[in-house]
């Protein structure tokens, strides 16, 4: 590969887990790299590590095989997860039912809500994602990797009552 040219995936990501034994002693109980669920026309990549029906979590509870999956927080749980935005690629408006830990880890992306807004947050920089409705813009020549971190959250109510819910890919449930 020259150096004019940028890879159009970055390595898939290795998990390491500890655990229990029986007696209490900690462990390792898994190391390995997580495939990723690659989905769109853009190519976006998800890699779900470690997600809890409920908060707080319990460090007893097996361990639960995630791949192929996009990371979508149950309600009153957390999800932690990571995505690959590919050079040119978007994601839909949408919003969800979670608050949104978010870290750039490299490359850059364009956040969107839907006012038409937007800002540009570089590797090393951090978004928290109050369920907001908005898109992801990958405007650059390189993979864009973002860590995340979702939370359960109750639905927005708005002064007035109206209720902001939770939309998929750009369209309500």
């Amino acid at each position: 590969m020259t150096s004019s040219s940028a890879p159009t995936q970055l390595p898939d990501a290795r998990l390491v887990v500890t655990g229990h034994t029986p007696d209490g002693s900690s462990v390792f109980t898994f190391d390995d790299t997580r495939p990723p669920f690659t989905f769109g026309p853009a190519g976006t990549r998800f890699t779900n590590f470690h997600m809890s029906p409920t908060v707080p979590a319990s460090n007893t509870a097996p361990y639960h095989e995630l791949s192929g999956t996009l990371p979508r927080c149950a309600p009153g749980g957390v999800i932690f997860c990571m995505t690959d935005i590919q050079p040119g690629g978007s994601t839909p408006m949408h919003r969800t039912l979670s608050i949104d830990y978010a870290v750039v880890l490299s490359g850059e992306i364009v956040l969107a809500v839907d006012t038409g807004a937007e800002k540009t947050v570089k590797a090393g920089e951090i978004m928290v994602q109050r369920g907001a409705n908005h898109a992801w813009h990958n405007r650059t020549k390189e993979v864009c990797r973002i860590l995340v971190v979702m939370v359960s959250t109750e639905k927005i109510v708005l002064a007035d009552g109206k209720v902001l819910e939770e939309t998929v890919l750009g369209k309500k449930p």
